[in-house]
């Protein structure tokens, strides 16, 4: 790993986390290494991500508490916490709505686990947020994600005919070539539609 990527490990065991522990001693902006870090692990290592980022909460302010709130809840659904998660993604909102300079996904990354995971007592919370954040998405995985929850949020609470019509919005952002941004053509595409949540929304969308 380069010198650069000190604090963007993939793995982790006790080496790199001494060589970590190090690095972290000598930087002036320990908050950003340790949330950094803390969301490369938060699939991976959850139990890990999660020390990281109380160590980072205890430091106190920072510029991006939302997004450190957003890669919380990553981690507790990879631990399979669901309240916990669902938690953290509110905060991560209401972070947002105090220091709305600082955007973060959590706006989809909530809508879609609610929807993934079919948590139904919090569908109509997820729509809320779908709804209330309609006009954020700016790439077509963006587009794909938002209409992609939103038809999968419409069919348990108003039946199939109110979801299809995003269900297809959803699958045409997905095949969308070119991201609309004149220099980034290539950025922020649907690279695969292999998984699940692709399947639903499809077989919806007809």
């Amino acid at each position: 790993m380069a010198r650069d990527d000190w604090f963007r490990n993939a793995d982790w065991n006790a080496e790199i986390e001494e060589a970590f522990g190090k690095r972290l001693r000598r930087a002036r902006d320990k908050s950003q290494y340790l949330r950094i870090q803390a969301s490369c692990l938060a699939e991976t290592y959850p139990t890990v991500a999660l020390c990281l980022l109380e160590q980072y909460f205890g430091l106190g302010e920072h510029f991006d508490i939302a997004q450190a709130y957003g890669d919380k809840a990553r981690a507790l659904i990879a631990l399979k916490d669901c309240d916990g998660a669902l938690a953290s993604y509110e905060a991560a909102l209401e972070r947002e709505r105090q220091y709305p300079k600082l955007k973060t996904h959590a706006y989809l990354d909530y809508p879609c686990f609610v929807a993934e995971a079919k948590l139904e007592s919090m569908y109509a919370r997820a729509l809320e947020v779908l709804t209330t954040n309609r006009d954020r998405p700016m790439f077509p995985i963006d587009r794909f994600r938002a209409h992609g929850a939103r038809a999968l949020l419409l069919y348990h609470l108003e039946g199939e005919e109110e979801a299809r019509a995003d269900a297809r919005l959803a699958m045409a952002a997905a095949q969308e070539a070119k991201s609309g941004f004149r220099y980034h053509q290539g950025v922020g595409l649907v690279r695969s539609t292999d998984d699940e949540f692709a399947t639903r929304v499809a077989a919806l969308a007809g």
